[in-house]
């Protein structure tokens, strides 16, 4: 990964930066955005960083912590999620499947993957990550992280066009977070009337 990526997910100058040079930063970012607003999510991985008292996240140290001392880091005041006690079970088991499997390395999950389909598949096995979240974060390693294997956009499906407001990929500062949010709240709102629509 290269080191110099700007990166504006969590709308914090220190958080980002961590994103932009730490690969499980970027990983665990990722896993925590669901149910919360996306700069929230983002700043996560800072946040528990400051609380560990280190400058990175670390899979073999978060893998080993005492899961109840880690729930309790993470629902410190400002909690890291809305549901703190959740999240550090799944970051848990996220770092010990790194642990595992890559030698504790986030990078490892993309450095070798040839194809965008090995990706998605390598991504879709990680802890916490459905399909969905897989595309996303497989298009987020394309576009602002330079990591693409053959067929990347296709295999993120929906969210590997370039010039799409859809998810965390597209974020490069203010103006494109609002575009993505309008777009995520137009789908909420098909969603919602597509139900009713079956409910009637």
């Amino acid at each position: 990964m290269d080191k110099d990526i700007t990166i504006r997910l969590a709308q914090q100058p220190e958080a980002d930066a961590l994103l932009g040079r730490s690969p499980l930063a970027a990983l665990v970012g990722m896993l925590l955005d669901q149910q919360v607003p996306m700069e929230w999510a983002f700043s996560g991985p800072w946040t528990i960083a400051q609380r560990l008292g280190a400058d990175d996240l670390d899979a073999h140290t978060i893998a080993a912590y005492d899961p109840e001392a880690f729930a309790a880091l993470l629902s410190e005041k400002p909690a890291v999620h809305r549901y703190p006690g959740s999240m550090a079970t799944r970051i848990q088991q996220l770092c010990a499947y790194l642990v595992e499997h890559y030698g504790g390395s986030a990078e490892a999950v993309w450095a070798d993957a040839t194809t965008g389909q090995e990706l998605l598949k390598r991504l879709k096995a990680l802890p916490g990550f459905g399909e969905q979240k897989a595309q996303i974060f497989l298009a987020l390693l394309g576009k602002r992280f330079g990591v693409r294997p053959t067929g990347w956009r296709e295999a993120a499906g929906g969210y590997g066009p370039a010039n799409v407001y859809r998810s965390a990929a597209d974020i490069t500062g203010p103006e494109s977070l609002a575009k993505v949010r309008a777009h995520k709240q137009e789908m909420k709102a098909a969603a919602k009337a597509a139900k009713a629509d079956k409910a009637g």
